[in-house]
């Protein structure tokens, strides 16, 4: 660091999974790192997504284990759902993660700088009347909670950052969006106790997945009481004295306490002095190469504000990614289709790899194999009580290119699939690993005993 403080090898813009992660490992390198953060580091992530959100579907599992533990010999009733006490809970897992972040960029001796900051140059970034310079400058600004055109968000039509603070449980609630946010938040107050219709326009609850396992997730869906509305895109919402009025395009309508509106996330790109130093924005997103370049100077961006999955874990791979560039390191590139997906709700789906169809499109009709393994005959799966499979796409005569599962706590599994994927195993080479008993991890090794011919507790 020189000239009083300002100077920097790099300096990084957002301090969300993609920004403070590209700060440790560039500091772990021995890099100078400014880490410019106008909240709290952490970003989205830590403090309005992904923590809070596992958090309240946690405290939703305990609510329908108490509710449900007859089935089990064990006669305990749900009594109330305390959200005071739900929030406190939640916000004091963000707060030990929180705290201890904050140690570990203490520790690199990075300098957080606190503020809104702009890029003003292609190696500058004013925060204040403070103006930082950067070898290497890293964009990673995060995203924001998205409505669509004319749809105003307010009172009670809510985003996912609102339903995180709400100190009640609504006792109906329409969803619009039957992604990972809407199934997650409809998941968590179904099980509180409300009344749950998602609203989607496309055809599928969780439309990005394989269709089979959006299928299934339908079909649990239903058995549990969440209502859903397929297929038609919504229309407009009206809210009085007594909740929320929304009607659809082909004029039908609900009613409910509130709306969550789940649509998406934009990137926070706007009014940061992106575009007036020539980076490329389409739609918002910043467009970047291979190797997550702006084709500016050395500013690089990573997370949401790259095209692609919108997930924490791919922007802190991208920051580990970006910072091991810089530094002369020459990483290996990071396959999208590689990046492990997980929905965290009841049930859990979990994916990584390409779809049956998308297979199809690269491969021909003729060129994939599938195979689907029933958690039926999957002994942890039974005394858990879950439903659901593990369906295999593999190159015919070739490796495995997509792991797709529904079921309950699947999602501990996508592990070993990620790593199935992404060393392009062949189902012989997994068929022969020894999967502990009973796990239903070893439910991916009966599949790939299946897939590779040699079925143990599957028809196939």
């Amino acid at each position: 660091m020189a000239d009083n403080g300002t100077a920097f090898d790099i300096v990084v813009l957002g301090g969300g999974s993609g920004g403070y992660a590209a700060a440790l490992r560039a500091a772990e390198l021995g890099k100078t790192v400014a880490l410019v953060e106008a909240d709290k580091v952490g970003g989205t992530c830590l403090h309005r997504g992904c923590i809070p959100t596992k958090a309240l579907l946690h405290a939703a599992e305990l609510a329908d284990n108490a509710r449900d533990g007859a089935q089990f010999g064990v006669h305990s009733t749900l009594e109330r759902i305390d959200m005071g006490g739900v929030n406190t809970y939640k916000d004091n897992v963000i707060g030990r993660l929180y705290k201890g972040l904050q140690g570990l960029i203490k520790s690199r001796k990075i300098e957080v700088v606190e503020g809104y900051g702009k890029l003003t140059g292609p190696n500058t970034v004013q925060v204040g009347d403070r103006t930082l310079t950067g070898e290497h400058i890293v964009l990673g600004t995060g995203s924001y909670a998205r409505s669509l055109p004319g749809l105003e968000i307010g009172g009670r039509v809510i985003t996912s950052d609102q339903a995180l603070t709400l100190d009640w449980v609504p006792r109906s609630a329409i969803i619009l969006g039957g992604g990972v946010i809407g199934s997650e938040f409809a998941s968590v107050w179904k099980s509180f106790g409300a009344d749950v219709t998602i609203i989607e326009a496309l055809p599928h609850l969780v439309p990005n997945e394989d269709e089979a396992i959006s299928k299934a997730f339908e079909r649990a869906f239903r058995k549990r009481g969440i209502a859903f509305n397929l297929g038609v895109r919504f229309s407009g919402v009206t809210q009085d004295d007594n909740g929320v009025h929304v009607s659809l395009e082909d004029g039908k309508t609900f009613d409910a306490d509130v709306l969550l509106v789940a649509v998406g996330r934009g990137p926070n790109t706007g009014g940061l002095g992106y575009e007036e130093q020539g980076i490329t924005l389409d739609r918002g997103f910043v467009i970047t190469d291979e190797r997550l370049h702006t084709g500016v100077a050395n500013i690089y961006a990573v997370g949401d504000i790259v095209p692609g999955l919108q997930l924490a874990h791919r922007g802190f791979q991208q920051g580990i990614f970006v910072a091991e560039q810089i530094a002369g390191l020459n990483p290996p590139l990071i396959d999208e289709s590689g990046i492990p997906r997980v929905t965290y709700s009841d049930p859990e789906v979990g994916s990584v790899g390409v779809t049956e169809k998308r297979a199809k499109e690269l491969y021909g009709d003729d060129g994939v194999d599938v195979l689907e393994y029933n958690l039926g005959g999957n002994g942890k799966s039974q005394i858990l009580a879950t439903q659901g499979f593990i369906k295999l796409v593999r190159k015919k005569d070739g490796p495995v290119v997509g792991v797709h599962m529904i079921g309950a706590r699947v999602g501990e599994l996508i592990g070993e699939g990620q790593l199935i994927v992404n060393w392009e195993a062949y189902p012989e080479d997994v068929a022969q690993l020894v999967h502990a008993h009973p796990t239903q991890n070893e439910a991916l090794g009966e599949a790939f005993l299946a897939l590779a011919g040699k079925p143990l507790h599957a028809h196939n």
